[in-house]
């Protein structure tokens, strides 16, 4: 199967757009429509130059991919996305801690957890101790207040539902806020962890299952046996170091605006743009 090579930006400067066609050894350049920001498709581009690209890309702040020829978004049968920094731009649990004054030190481990230095469970007991006494009141107001929907992420999940593709919320957060996501957005299935509260007040424990990263691998495949989809029609977007083992579960992985460690796993990488890049990698 040939491979082209798609460019995306806010803006594409005709000299970037030549030079790529030169070292991908493209044999033709055009316009993908549709989109809110500048796309090309690089017809027939050979996979092997994806350093050269990538470098070139790098210092023009371009997003790229090699992609198969003729895929199809329609060609996927469910997407899973991580929450925090992914569908949202925030981290909920930093701007809770923030009601504590503990915001630098929770937002410093999370960091950390997120470019796989620390183990992450033991990452999510530390900074959600540091939460202990907080009223349940916060949460409401990290939501109305702070919390903010990606770039493109309402144009992402409307090209994916007008296809009958099914979209899976897994994180590392708390269930206060996907559940209200996915009633918000029309998400078909949401999984992640569940602040405990007694008398209106966070205790510093979760309860129930964790959603660390073999759940949030196993969410995706039991989800898509459960709907009869092969791996090749599963799409995973993350950007930590916790949502490689769910990126690995899947066919396509894009590191949105990740940590390196995703970003050198992943199919693909967004960096510059927002959500809406995604349905402009296909025909």
């Amino acid at each position: 199967m040939s491979t082209d090579l798609i460019v995306q930006a806010e803006d594409i400067a005709t000299p970037d757009l030549k030079a790529l066609h030169a070292l991908s050894g493209a044999t033709g350049i055009a316009r993908i429509d549709g989109s809110a920001h500048q796309a090309f498709r690089l017809a027939n581009a050979d996979a092997a130059t994806r350093d050269a690209v990538a470098a070139h890309c790098a210092k023009a702040q371009l997003d790229f991919a090699f992609m198969p020829s003729g895929k199809r978004l329609a060609d996927f049968g469910l997407i899973a996305m991580d929450m925090d920094s992914t569908l949202i731009i925030i981290e909920c649990i930093d701007e809770i801690a923030d009601f504590t004054g503990k915001k630098a030190e929770v937002a410093a481990i999370t960091a950390s957890a997120m470019r796989g230095e620390i183990d992450w469970p033991e990452s999510l007991k530390q900074r959600v101790a540091l939460l202990e006494g907080l009223d349940e009141s916060v949460l409401q107001r990290v939501y109305d207040e702070r919390l903010k929907l990606s770039p493109g992420a309402e144009t992402l999940m409307t090209a994916a539902k007008s296809r009958g593709i099914k979209l899976l919320l897994v994180s590392g957060g708390f269930t206060f806020f996907t559940e209200r996501l996915k009633a918000r957005l029309g998400i078909d299935y949401a999984f992640s962890n569940q602040l405990q509260v007694r008398e209106g007040k966070l205790t510093g424990k979760v309860i129930g299952p964790l959603c660390d990263a073999d759940a949030k691998a196993h969410h995706l495949q039991e989800i898509a046996a459960s709907l009869d989809l092969s791996r090749e029609q599963c799409m995973a977007i993350g950007d930590g170091a916790n949502d490689l083992k769910m990126m690995a579960a899947a066919e396509l992985s894009i590191a949105y605006h990740a940590k390196p460690v995703v970003q050198a796993s992943a199919s693909v990488a967004i960096n510059w743009l927002g959500l809406d890049a995604v349905p402009a990698l296909f025909a």
